[in-house]
């Protein structure tokens, strides 16, 4: 599993994109169901409370079955169908009941983190598959899903995150094919790197000072990160000092001008050029925007020019 330079970087690139994870419906279904899922620009899962159901991958790409204490992610929003299953299956159709705790997570950073980059179109995490830990989750959620509780919405809002982040950690430790980050992660060399970037964003980093820590020579640490995360260090700093300063700039007591420093630009003005090539919009619409608690929405027009 991951060592501690790897449970670092983890830690802090889930916190500088700011996941917010929540339930959005918890449907019943007696006899057969369809429903269809278009796609969407925010992630979605589906956790199997009783019964059964069958999930039909967009353009052709097969289908699985699920059964209770199952989950299925679609970490991009692909479009799918939740189905139930044929009659030689499950039962005759009018006996069945199925309840599915259905929800959706975003990441205040947007589409762009190098946590989606990592992650498949779908994740299935089997309940009989998983660890104990998360079977137990998956049946409070069930529970508190049963009640009418005060507070019932945020318990389970808040679960989700939890849920996110073990169906994560599945994936890491299951998966035969692993990219970007994940795979970033599980290499030593790759993940003592990433926890001192993160850790000092502000600092002057050099190629030659990260392939030092990789214990590589500065061609080969540099072909080999651009190998396994897809950017360049210099991209990779540059977009990590971007999601700490729109993590920084919810603060209010933060000027833009603290904010530039600390994350190692010379000027407020390079650290605003360097914030809105990544964002697509100012330092100005991100202070607004956290104001109001909305971070992550799409800036207008006139609000990118900030």
């Amino acid at each position: 599993m991951l060592d501690r330079s790897a449970e670092t970087a983890f830690a802090a690139v889930l916190g500088a994109h700011q996941l917010r994870a929540y339930i959005s419906d918890n449907p019943h279904y007696c006899g057969s169901f369809a429903e269809p899922e278009r796609a969407c620009a925010h992630g979605m899962f589906h956790l199997i409370d009783e019964g059964s159901c069958v999930v039909d991958f967009a353009r052709g790409a097969g289908s699985i079955d699920l059964n209770s204490g199952d989950l299925v992610m679609f970490p991009h929003g692909s479009a799918h169908t939740l189905r139930s299953p044929p009659d030689g299956n499950a039962g005759p159709a009018a006996n069945r009941f199925t309840s599915i705790l259905c929800g959706e997570f975003e990441f205040a950073t947007g589409r762009r983190n190098p946590i989606l980059d990592a992650l498949p179109d779908w994740i299935v995490v089997r309940e009989e598959e998983s660890h104990q830990q998360f079977r137990h989750l998956a049946r409070l959620m069930a529970h508190e899903a049963r009640q009418e509780s005060f507070g019932r919405q945020l318990v389970l809002d808040k679960l989700a995150d939890a849920l996110f982040v073990m169906a994560l950690r599945h994936h890491i430790a299951s998966a035969t094919e692993r990219r970007g980050l994940i795979a970033a992660l599980i290499d030593p060399r790759m993940a003592r790197v990433l926890e001192a970037m993160h850790a000092e964003p502000g600092r002057q980093w050099t190629v030659a000072m990260l392939a030092e820590l990789a214990h590589q020579s500065r061609t080969a640490f540099a072909q080999h990160f651009n190998e396994v995360l897809g950017v360049s260090p210099y991209q990779y700093l540059t977009e990590w000092r971007m999601a700490e300063a729109l993590r920084l700039l919810a603060d209010p007591k933060s000027s833009a001008a603290t904010i530039a420093e600390k994350l190692g630009y010379q000027t407020e003005a390079a650290f605003r050029r360097a914030f809105k090539k990544i964002h697509g919009y100012g330092p100005g619409r991100a202070r607004r925007a956290a104001r109001s608690a909305q971070i992550g929405a799409v800036p207008n027009e006139e609000a990118a020019k900030a």
